[in-house]
């Protein structure tokens, strides 16, 4: 391993014993009341729901790809390429945040306007992510891995500790994949993400302080996913360079 390498692995390993602990009293009450809420829910209010989340997180899942492009060489080095992504971070964290003031200033409806707009704006930073890592994103298990990637990022520390766990072993899991992405588990899906971005995004539709509440969520979870992102394929990336180093 290179010094940077090494600097980076210590911070991964920081990173995964963040992912694996176990719920909070808080957190699981939290998980509890949103539970229940979401047990009072009619059956059909769900569907609808998993229906839209579904279908906006598909057309950008499958839309991005096609203007995804890597700006590095096969054999960039790690460092090279998180000074990349890292500037990538940067970029999307300013679109959102003026994405998220511009719709928070103009009440309910703009606001709501916000959910599928950001869900855009994340899905493709995961992809350019992906791509400066060096990872082909127009593989069917590529883009499922990001979805992974969105769902560790924006879930309980219940379900996270599930998804960390499935992406640990990726590639063992990856064999056992749906063959395609209407097998996913959507339900689960947008019931986490909506459950966990409820409180940070709520206060936005409320007036007059809906732009600044807008502006600072969206600027927080943009740099969450973004530190999510590359521990999650640096996992992938260290794990080989490590048995290397070891063997030398």
């Amino acid at each position: 391993m290179t010094s940077y390498e090494e600097k980076v692995y210590l911070l991964l390993n920081e990173w995964k014993h963040k992912m694996q602990r176990k719920p909070s009293l808080s957190s699981r009450i939290a998980k509890g009341i949103q539970t229940k809420i979401n047990n009072i829910i009619p059956e059909k209010l769900h569907q609808v729901i998993t229906v839209t989340i579904e279908k906006m997180v598909k057309a950008a899942l499958f839309g991005a790809k096609y203007t995804t492009t890597s700006k590095l060489a096969a054999d960039a080095s790690l460092q090279l390429r998180e000074s990349y992504i890292k500037q990538e971070i940067n970029i999307y964290q300013k679109t959102a945040t003026v994405e998220g003031a511009v719709t928070g200033a103009g009440g309910i409806l703009m606001g709501l306007a916000d959910f599928p707009v950001l869900i855009g704006i994340k899905m493709k930073l995961l992809f350019n992510v992906a791509a400066l890592y060096g990872f082909d994103v127009k593989d069917y298990k590529e883009r499922l891995y990001i979805l992974y990637v969105f769902q560790l990022t924006y879930s309980s520390q219940q379900r996270r500790n599930e998804v960390y766990d499935l992406l640990q072993h990726w590639d063992d899991y990856s064999v056992l994949l749906p063959v395609n992405a209407d097998e996913f588990d959507w339900r689960t899906f947008q019931q986490e993400y909506r459950d966990y971005i409820d409180l940070a995004k709520m206060a936005q539709l409320i007036p007059v302080i809906g732009a600044a509440v807008g502006a600072i969520a969206n600027y927080q979870l943009i740099a969450q996913l973004g530190e999510t992102a590359m521990n999650c394929y640096r996992m992938r990336l260290l794990r080989p360079l490590q048995i290397e180093s070891k063997d030398n």
